[in-house]
């Protein structure tokens, strides 16, 4: 099986059309390719086997979480190349990113395909990663299946999410003054800019929905007298953010709660912030997710959607989440285009005063996040597994790069529960948000 990684380029470039744009280092140590950039090391003949099993983006997702591929130099540059040549063939072919491996059916491509299965070796699918979750069945977004979902993303440990964030533990986009800001100022940047946003006054009634590790509570709290209520469907965020609660004092005003936002029945409330918690939502039920909200808020309440969201595609219908966000990262998670988040939050019957894009803070999170990772990756893998931080450090990578290069975006929409009056309490010249 001498110079398999020659072989493999030249399979990589009859297949794609064009030259491979990093250095490929296969399991027998031979080496191909452009030099002085990163190198796409492939540790064992198995990856192979699993994109041929499964082509496209789920069989390069098990063999990067099983440590059968790896990358060695700048992960971001080597994302950024391999990204830049399967977006530019999904936008020129209108193909999934999947159909360079699909390609190998094509008459022309047999012997290719040929060549491809003898380095694979013994024809045998190799098993998932244990940190894959399987698919599921039945409906979407049922309580039970929302909680399932949450609890494989958010119950991995709190000391691991503690090495990524940091001692903010806020697991959204930062707000940053500039690039050489701490995170934690970012963070608390944000925190305040959202309750600046809500005008948050003393005495008020606060919901945070997904209050993940009660950050923003804690803050709302603490510094503008507000009465809160933080929900998670996670228990190990509820008893964190409990125990945090407690420490500093304000569990007489801090209630944190394991509940959806559809069991809610004390409203209503002053103002509402739902912070990186409406992707989890879906489509089927993002109406009945903003006229839930819009029901629990009193008239002239604000609120507060913090929400990723993709660019729109020709048809709509044809949308569907990556597998490997579905089955390693967030299940059941999906984007909307922010423009379809506006017009369900006025559907619904608020009135949207203020849209802020900010996505190139999101960039500048994710970096800070993956040198967190990184700086503490033995025991990050310790505390989870090697295969969980190494989804967790591509997912972050990978998508620092999809916000810097506008392929996905992140918004605060604020909107106001209008009163019958007209009156929005929503100052005329509001938008420097004091």
């Amino acid at each position: 099986m001498a110079d398999a990684a020659g072989r493999l380029t030249k399979l990589a470039e009859e297949v794609l059309g064009t030259p491979l744009p990093v250095r490929i280092r296969a399991w027998d140590r031979s080496e191909s390719g452009p030099p002085g950039g990163p190198v796409l090391v492939i540790r064992h003949r198995r990856a192979l086997r699993r994109l041929l099993f499964k082509p496209g983006e789920l069989g390069l997702a098990r063999g990067w979480v099983a440590g059968d591929l790896d990358i060695e130099g700048d992960l971001y540059e080597a994302l950024d190349l391999l990204a830049g040549l399967l977006w530019e063939r999904a936008a020129t072919t209108k193909a999934p990113r999947a159909a360079a491996l699909r390609a190998l059916a094509r008459p022309e491509l047999r012997a290719a395909a040929r060549e491809l299965l003898a380095l694979a070796g013994a024809p045998v699918p190799p098993t998932p990663p244990a940190e894959e979750l399987r698919r599921r069945r039945g409906p979407l977004h049922t309580l039970r299946r929302d909680k399932e979902a949450i609890s494989h993303h958010y119950d991995v440990g709190n000391d691991f999410y503690a090495l990524v964030l940091g001692p903010s533990m806020v697991y959204s986009c930062a707000y940053w003054e500039s690039p050489a800001a701490s995170l934690e100022d970012a963070q608390r940047d944000k925190l305040d800019l959202i309750c600046r946003k809500l005008a948050l006054k003393e005495g008020q009634r606060l919901l945070d929905v997904g209050c993940g590790w009660g950050s923003m509570v804690l803050h709302a709290a603490r510094e503008y007298g507000v009465r809160a209520v933080g929900i998670t469907l996670s228990e190990e965020q509820a008893t964190f953010a409990r125990k945090r609660i407690a420490e500093a004092g304000l569990a007489d005003r801090i209630e944190i709660r394991v509940q959806d936002y559809r069991e809610i029945k004390d409203e209503p409330f002053d103002a509402i912030s739902s912070i990186g918690m409406a992707e989890h939502v879906g489509r089927a039920r993002y109406a009945e997710y903003a006229s839930a909200l819009y029901a629990l808020l009193r008239p002239g309440g604000r609120l507060l959607n913090h929400q990723i969201a993709r660019r729109p595609v020709a048809d709509e219908e044809t949308y569907r989440v990556d597998d490997f966000i579905d089955r390693y990262v967030f299940p059941d998670g999906e984007l909307a285009p922010v423009g379809r988040t506006v017009a369900q939050l006025e559907e619904a019957g608020f009135e949207v005063r203020d849209v802020e894009g900010i996505r190139e803070h999101y960039a500048l999170t994710l970096r800070q996040w993956v040198a967190n990772l990184e700086k503490h990756w033995d025991e990050a893998a310790r505390l989870t597994s090697p295969g969980r931080a190494r989804v967790w450090r591509l997912y972050m990578a990978a998508s620092a790069l999809s916000f810097e290069r506008n392929r996905i975006g992140v918004n605060q929409v604020l909107a106001v529960r209008t009163p019958d009056s007209g009156a929005s309490g929503v100052g005329l010249r509001e938008r420097s948000w004091g």
